[in-house]
């Protein structure tokens, strides 16, 4: 090998060795930057995580089932209470549908009633009591109705509409012990899983009449109706009386006979009760339900002492106004009445009795013997 090779190499070697050395600094430039950017994203890391730790206690809070169950109304009784939430704008249009005042009067003097009639249908002290009157939706209604429990068709006959009347096992089963003579302070025995027999339906059947003849009562002061048993079903399927998003009133009866005793509740539809709604929106004034009997017997006194002028008509003639202004005293005025004719009796320009003259006690008087009708106005 020449000097002029062993030169090349040399500088070969020494320029290999620079850019090794290059190299290297560079790639400890690149571990840095590697180790300063995992420094960077573990800061950032721990800041996020107190930036989540802050965010716990302010907006992004992470609501519980509970509370998302109640935002949603979703765990509030069906019937009962104060909805709220997404529950309470959906039904906004129909909760309190309309304020009808007499209704509550008509349902405090249906537990009087019933007090007095089931104390006689059972010969037991039964106490009455009204829980709560409110409005619900019928299909959601339906849909609640804890089962097994006896629902009866009601048919409204002047108002040619139904209701429903819906008595639970409860209350079905204790009617049943205290009509065979079951022992007072025993509770009833309830048998599940098998449906009502023959002697239980008539038993509730019995009750139910006497419940309609106390909610036909109760309702006469108010417009006389009559409330009749139309069937009586135990699948909620088969006793629809409405569609499923009306508005309707229900009633909840708590009946309680010593220790025993159940629920009936009423379910009347807003359409049932349309053509007596003006009456259920008067105000209550007495038991006259809106009218004031003591107003009504001073105005009656008052008036039978009040003082009317009749007139007794002998007769009529037509006179011309000039001859009528040439009269003096003296000149006679004939009329064509006679003895025999009757006379009419006027008050002020109306006419009121009719009957024959004559004389009593010196005096000229008159007969009433015919009642004038009044003449209907043409306005």
């Amino acid at each position: 090998m020449s000097d002029s090779d062993t030169e090349e190499l040399s500088q070969m070697s020494e320029e290999e060795k620079a850019m090794m050395e290059q190299w290297e600094s560079m790639a400890d430039d690149d571990d840095a930057a590697a180790e300063g950017a995992d420094a960077a994203a573990e800061v950032a890391d721990a800041e996020g995580e107190d930036e989540e730790a802050d965010g716990d206690d302010g907006s992004t809070r992470i609501l519980n089932q509970d509370e998302i169950d109640s935002l949603l109304g979703f765990d509030d009784d069906i019937g009962g209470g104060e909805t709220s939430g997404v529950m309470a704008l959906i039904n906004s249009a129909m909760v309190n549908y309309e304020r009808l005042p007499m209704l509550d009067i008509v349902f405090d003097r249906l537990v009087r009633l019933m007090s007095t009639s089931l104390r006689n249908l059972t010969s037991d002290n039964v106490d009455v009591s009204l829980d709560q009157v409110s409005t619900v939706r019928f299909g959601d209604y339906m849909n609640s109705i804890p089962l097994p429990a006896m629902l009866s068709v009601l048919k409204a006959e002047e108002w040619d509409n139904n209701g429903l009347m819906v008595t639970d096992s409860a209350l079905i089963y204790s009617v049943v012990d205290v009509l065979l003579g079951g022992r007072k302070g025993e509770t009833s025995i309830r048998v599940e899983g098998r449906p009502y027999t023959t002697i239980e339906s008539k038993l509730v059947e019995r009750m139910v009449h006497v419940a309609l003849t106390d909610l036909s009562s109760a309702f006469d002061p108010l417009s006389p109706v009559t409330f009749n048993l139309d069937r009586m079903e135990t699948n909620p399927r088969f006793a629809t009386i409405t569609q499923t998003g009306n508005a309707c009133v229900l009633a909840r009866l708590r009946i309680d006979m010593g220790e025993r005793g159940g629920r009936m509740e009423i379910l009347i539809p807003y359409a049932t009760l349309e053509p007596i709604r003006a009456l259920l929106l008067q105000q209550f004034m007495g038991e006259k339900f809106g009218r004031d009997s003591i107003w009504e017997n001073h105005l009656t006194q008052e008036l039978y002492k009040t003082d009317v002028q009749l007139q007794a008509v002998l007769g009529e003639v037509a006179v011309p106004l000039g001859e009528m202004l040439a009269w003096e005293p003296g000149d006679q005025v004939v009329f064509n009445t006679t003895s025999s004719d009757y006379l009419e009796l006027r008050c002020g320009d109306f006419p009121m009795f009719r009957g024959p003259s004559g004389q009593r006690q010196g005096h000229i008087a008159v007969k009433i013997e015919e009642y004038i009708e009044p003449e209907e106005s043409d306005e």
